[in-house]
């Protein structure tokens, strides 16, 4: 005021300063206020809109070039409204909910884990404990992931979020070929494959609603003012696609399908370790839209052995994963044969979690849960029977009386996340190591199958005639032409966990048999070429086929340094 030899103030709220009002009880006070400490000047205030009882016209002010903005520093906390929007109802909830824990048997009994013995089940207590414990934090890494990293088959990518894997070329075989296997089995069965967005309107209304029944965090993004999010599911899509079907009962069951890469869920960092628990990963979802509860019970039990014969077939056993399931009580009480009938299939006790009102959209799934190396569980397959989500997206089928219903629909993933397998056959190699055997890829995952060795250099030719004989077969081979001791490379070889492998010298290349070193039984058999190749072949039957994902030649591989 002194600069400009000026010895009146007017105070005025004027608001077009700024683009983030305060509200008018703190405007007035700050007025006060500002009275207050300049006694020595003659101040006026004038009230709200003042200015437009008059007109105004700016010519300028000599200090306006000089005008800062002080805001707070951030401190890097969100405030209540950013969380609410990131945290669905239902993941609040659900540490909120009561959990009956009970052990349902296959004859029908049901016990309560304190009254069960399981002395003969000790990976189903592992199981009870760490669910109802609820505690999902790592507190040392499992044995996969030195493991996915000296295969090179994955890693950490420290330039993304935490979470987000990249897959070397070895991972990417073997991710591709358990893609293609889950989607051909899921299509033999009668799902239809279809492709959706992987980001939708967060202010849709069906989708604050189902958000606030799934318990899941989510990546939000906002664009050009719109808020999105990033799917966790393939449910949204196919439900806003099932919207737009004329259905008749006739249709139904209606089978849709789609292997999302990827589905996205922002878990807390400290859940998050190797190819267990990520944020981005890839998702085989089939939803199968039923007419009651009686068609969905049928269709259940046909996914169920679906997805058992999948885990199989992928190199997971029955031994290997604990069942679980979870209903609400009257769901239960309504439905006991058709639930015991599940746990027969399964063949032994699972665990199950019964809540007394029905929290989410589900009134029945189940799981089947694989227990790793540190003892922690990870749910492979599943499937639930969603009763809400049909009313919710407009979803309509028309009886055999003519009247419009909501199907009943069925969540499906016959193997869980595509990550999560390669997870637990390392875990399951991992556990091989421990006990003194030799780990080993389902040989139709293997990234080569046959390692075809010359003696001598003079020896490359035939090598190569034969790799490319074998080749035409559907099978992948490499050649180890390093100039390093034939020692080293069977080591090698043994290390890659390659299953067969060809040593060719004189005696070899004379003769009309094949010399094979078979990894899995440790012996060095003599086969004609015709027998190799059927021995291969029954192993692979029925499984799909990628050429290598590397150089032929060994000597053209870069090192990779992990």
């Amino acid at each position: 005021m002194e600069k400009i030899g000026c010895k009146k103030l007017l105070l005025y709220p004027y608001a077009h300063l700024s683009s983030n009002l305060a509200a008018p009880s703190i405007a007035l006070s700050l007025l006060k206020e500002m009275e207050s400490s300049a006694s020595e000047l003659q101040v006026s205030h004038s009230p709200f809109g003042w200015t437009k009882s008059y007109k105004v016209q700016v010519k300028g002010h000599p200090l306006a070039e000089s005008s800062k903005v002080v805001t707070k520093e951030s401190t890097g906390e969100k405030n209540s409204s950013e969380e609410k929007e990131m945290t669905s109802d239902a993941l609040k909830g659900e540490s909120k909910i009561t959990s009956y824990w009970k052990i349902l048997s296959p004859d029908g009994t049901l016990s309560n884990i304190g009254d069960f013995n399981f002395s003969k089940y000790p990976k189903l207590e592992v199981l009870a404990k760490y669910e109802s414990a609820k505690k999902r934090a790592v507190d040392e890494p499992p044995p996969h992931v030195a493991l996915m990293k000296k295969m090179a088959i994955a890693d950490y990518e420290p330039a993304s979020d935490s979470g987000n894997m990249r897959f070397f070329p070895n991972g990417r075989l073997i991710k591709s070929l358990i893609e293609r296997y889950v989607t051909d089995r899921v299509k033999e069965y009668g799902g239809y494959e279809v492709e959706t967005p992987i980001m939708y309107d967060s202010h849709h209304p069906s989708m604050v609603s189902y958000f606030n029944r799934f318990p899941a965090r989510q990546y939000n993004i906002d664009s050009e003012g719109k808020k999105l999010f990033l799917r966790f599911a393939a449910c949204f899509g196919q439900f806003l696609m099932a919207n737009e079907y004329q259905m008749s009962y006739k249709n139904l069951p209606y089978r849709l399908y789609e292997l999302t890469r990827y589905s996205f869920r922002r878990e807390q960092s400290g859940e998050l370790v190797g190819l267990r628990r990520l944020r981005a990963f890839t998702m085989p979802d089939c939803h199968a839209f039923c007419k009651d509860i009686e068609q969905s019970i049928q269709e259940i039990n046909v996914r169920f052995d679906l997805s058992r014969d999948v885990l199989k077939e992928l190199g997971i056993e029955d031994s290997d994963y604990e069942m679980a399931i979870r209903f609400t009580e009257d769901f239960y009480n309504e439905n006991k044969s058709s639930i015991e009938e599940l746990v027969k299939k399964h063949g032994r006790p699972v665990l199950v979690e019964m809540w007394k009102e029905k929290f989410f959209y589900f009134v029945l799934k189940w799981e089947f849960n694989f227990i790793d190396n540190m003892g922690k569980a990870s749910a492979l397959s599943t499937d639930q029977i969603d009763v809400e989500n049909g009313n919710r997206y407009g979803i309509e089928f028309v009886d055999e009386h003519n009247v419009r219903k909501h199907p009943i629909i069925l969540h499906n993933s016959p193997s869980g996340a595509i990550e999560r397998i390669i997870y637990v056959l390392l875990e399951k190699a991992a556990q091989d190591i421990k006990e003194g055997r030799k780990p080993q890829f389902p040989l139709w995952l293997a990234p080569t199958q046959v390692r075809v060795i010359p003696l001598k250099e003079e020896f490359a030719g035939i090598c190569d005639t034969l790799a490319d004989k074998l080749s035409s077969h559907n099978i992948r081979v490499d050649i180890d032409d390093r100039n390093e001791s034939i020692g080293k490379r069977i080591r090698d070889a043994e290390k890659d966990w390659i299953r067969y492998t060809l040593v060719i010298g004189e005696k070899e290349a004379n003769s009309k048999n094949l010399s094979i070193r078979d990894r899995q039984t440790g012996d060095v058999r003599e086969l004609i070429f015709d027998d190799f190749i059927n021995e291969i072949s029954e192993q692979t039957k029925n499984k799909p086929f990628t050429g290598l994902n590397l150089p032929k030649y060994l000597s053209h591989r870069p090192q990779l340094m992990v």
